[in-house]
């Protein structure tokens, strides 16, 4: 069995890395805005699959002009990566304004509340203009970077398989990579990450030592809205098909990934949702092998919560995350 297991090993981190490079920039946006205001935007799922949709019609229209043949495949992902990650940065400044802002001192439950209808409308909306643009709200963009390429894990050791990856992959972990330690950096290293530091330690006090708390608060919704669109377009590029229920299965795991990492931490969110990827693709290659045909690769989505309610029982703040003591 333990053989069995090794031999998919080469395949699963490379599907794992991948899918959770994803789980990782979606989480960033749940952790940023829960830092903050101590609310769970469950929209951000949404967010990511919109995002999804305006980078796919973007590449679509540009197939229908003829510019992806003209232009080199890696400018157009840029470009459509610029352009998606600033409309959706201005949705999730938008809701902000609109739907959390005049709540922001009621009571926590009719934010969360609020934030699971906006999650709703956004799933509807893009469903409708789908349809109506489309005749069925399942989109599949053009091929970029679909060529396959062997890894001759084997030639490594004999006991690996052989694996494959799309071009894809490399584009995914490297915008992945670059969009977390960018984000890093401007959270630590610059004024406005330490004005978002400030306003998520204690926003009165920050508010006397003259920080625009709404500039802030809306600074920061903008950066994780254009996170998760952009995010989503790095999802429809590898996975190909998209439609508007990806969101909320994935916005789930991703929120999932940043309690594991410690809500609120930006580098705990990077880490949980890179082992949460690896965890769900380690257990739909092997759960079938070492449950002996029982349970099959659909039960992937039990084990990574599994794995989440083991580590809260014994370190309910997350890997990384604080304990925080309440004064009373």
């Amino acid at each position: 069995m333990i053989e069995q297991v090794l031999h998919t090993l080469p395949q699963v981190l490379i599907d794992g890395l991948a899918l959770g490079a994803v789980y990782a920039i979606v989480a960033l946006g749940y952790t940023m805005v829960y830092g903050i205001l101590e609310l769970i935007n469950f929209a951000h799922g949404e967010i990511f699959m919109t995002g999804a949709f305006v980078g796919t019609a973007i590449l679509l229209t540009f197939s229908g002009l003829g510019w992806i043949t003209s232009m080199p495949a890696i400018i157009t992902l840029v470009l459509v990566l610029i352009v998606t990650s600033v409309l959706t940065g201005l949705l999730g400044m938008g809701i902000e304004r609109v739907a959390y802002r005049p709540l922001r001192n009621a009571p926590k439950l009719i934010t969360l509340i609020t934030a699971i209808g906006i999650s709703f409308l956004l799933q509807d909306l893009v469903r409708f203009i789908t349809e109506l643009k489309n005749g069925n709200y399942i989109l599949t963009g053009p091929n970029l970077f679909n060529k396959q390429i062997g890894i001759e894990a084997s030639s490594i050791l004999s006991v690996f398989n052989d694996a494959s990856v799309k071009s894809s992959f490399f584009i995914v972990l490297g915008v992945a990579i670059v969009m977390m330690i960018t984000l890093d950096f401007f959270v630590n290293r610059t004024k406005w990450g330490m004005a978002m530091r400030a306003v998520a330690q204690d926003r009165e006090t920050a508010a006397l030592m003259t920080v625009n708390v709404n500039k802030v608060i809306a600074l920061t919704f903008f950066i994780g809205s254009a996170l998760g669109g952009a995010t989503g377009v790095l999802f429809a590029v590898q996975y190909g098909t998209i439609d508007p229920y990806i969101g909320f299965i994935l916005g789930l795991k991703a929120f999932t990934a940043a309690v594991l990492g410690g809500i609120g931490n930006i580098r705990g969110a990077m880490f949980g949702g890179i082992l949460i990827g690896l965890l769900e693709m380690f257990a739909a290659a092997n759960l079938p092998i070492v449950s002996h045909g029982v349970l099959g690769a659909e039960y992937k989505d039990v084990f990574a919560f599994a794995i989440l309610i083991i580590v809260l029982i014994f370190k309910p703040e997350g890997l990384f995350g604080k304990v925080t003591v309440e004064k009373v």
